[in-house]
């Protein structure tokens, strides 16, 4: 059986009639995505590793309970558990992330790239390096909308939900973390040209 061609929903059905394999084939399909979203939160590759787990038991238990509604949403249902238990995680230590430039992972290893030079994989290397490394000193309300977004894929609203806040500040949030961003990169190319 094809299990990559299938949609997210029915491997889902698959999983719930007791075939294993469909669940296999969406950690697959979504781990780099989910881990990345967690990663970037806590900036810590073990503890990351652990609410990636925490969230798939959360998964498979909502799963098997028969209790999943979310139709054609499972990525941004799956980032919205992680967030939930990122957030969990600081309520108990009682304390907000810690922004450091860990360098043991960088999430845009994932992206993979093919018949590429050895110096167009070392500028795009630099590159990504560069934008993580920008992204990490980025207020945490900034960052945190531009993780869901674009490593998770999450739409403004689900964005608004999580974070408790309306859709207008989650856009506006967005707008200052691009608009941040493109300054912080300029302002780079003109520290290297003087």
């Amino acid at each position: 059986m094809d299990f990559q061609s299938k949609s997210d929903q029915d491997l889902i059905h698959l999983y719930v009639a007791g075939n294993e394999a469909g669940l296999k084939e969406l950690i697959r399909r979504y781990q780099s995505k989910i881990y990345t979203s967690i990663y970037l939160l806590v900036k810590d590759e073990y503890l990351a590793e652990d609410i990636f787990q925490d969230a798939f038991i959360k998964v498979i238990n909502t799963l098997k309970a028969g209790r999943y509604n979310e139709e054609g949403k499972f990525l941004p249902w799956v980032i919205r558990i992680a967030h939930n238990l990122v957030i969990d995680h600081f309520r108990k230590e009682k304390r907000t992330p810690v922004i450091s430039n860990g360098d043991d992972f960088d999430i845009f290893e994932v992206l993979g790239r093919y018949d590429e030079s050895i110096e167009d994989r070392l500028v795009r290397e630099q590159t990504y390096k560069d934008l993580k490394a920008l992204i990490q000193l980025l207020p945490a309300e900034q960052k945190e909308v531009l993780i869901m977004r674009h490593y998770g894929d999450m739409s403004f609203k689900e964005i608004a939900d999580i974070t408790e806040v309306s859709i207008n500040t989650a856009l506006g949030r967005m707008r200052y973390a691009l608009n941040n961003l493109r300054k912080m990169m300029q302002n780079k190319e003109l520290a290297l040209k003087n």
